[in-house]
């Protein structure tokens, strides 16, 4: 060999090497982001999800307020419905992973109107600023609704609910020292001085 061509060759090698791995580093970085993007969405969990429609709502049906309050209470994966002896239901509900919205299939396991028991109503939800607010197709056969538009012909209903606050958590307030509290804008109050 002549003199210096090993140390060329060891060079070259170091350079394949060098850029060989520049371009496995350079593949494997838009791979990793990809990766990291399909498993990042923006779907809750339905365990999470399940765990904020814990406890009792009062609502009603949007259009339909004169026809009396609705509680919904649930706990786990089961469902009371009750506006009135006349209008009641229990059923045990599951919630499909990633849906958006967020749809519940509640199947009717008792109902003021015996001949609903085994049918399963889809629906619809969100949670926001406090608000439950559910829609459903007043049929069973048709699809969840896709939005939470009111819509008499097809059958669809919006209900809309606040969370009740537990009888424990009210006593413990009324024990709290009065604050006082100012009106602002829309009918917010909050305490004075925050």
């Amino acid at each position: 060999m002549p003199p210096g061509t090993s140390h060329r060759n060891q060079k070259m090698k170091m350079t394949l090497k060098g850029s060989l791995g520049f371009t496995a580093l350079y593949l494997l970085i838009p791979c990793v982001f990809l990766c990291l993007l399909a498993g990042c969405t923006t779907f809750r969990s339905t365990a999470t999800e399940r765990q904020r429609l814990q406890g009792t709502w009062e609502g009603f049906l949007v259009g339909g307020e004169s026809d009396g309050k609705i509680t919904m209470t649930i706990t786990g994966n089961s469902l009371h419905f009750h506006r009135d002896t006349n209008f009641w239901f229990e059923t045990t509900f599951t919630l499909p992973a990633s849906t958006e919205p967020q749809q519940l299939h509640a199947t009717i396991k008792g109902s003021s109107d015996p001949t609903l028991i085994g049918q399963v109503v889809s629906a619809i939800f969100k949670i926001q600023d406090g608000t439950l607010t559910l829609a459903t197709n007043q049929f069973a056969e048709q699809e969840p609704p896709k939005n939470f538009e009111t819509n008499e012909e097809k059958g669809m209903c919006r209900h809309e609910f606040r969370k009740v606050q537990s009888q424990k958590k009210n006593t413990e307030r009324s024990r709290e020292p009065a604050r006082s509290t100012s009106t602002l804008p829309l009918c917010v109050t909050t305490a004075s001085g925050a």
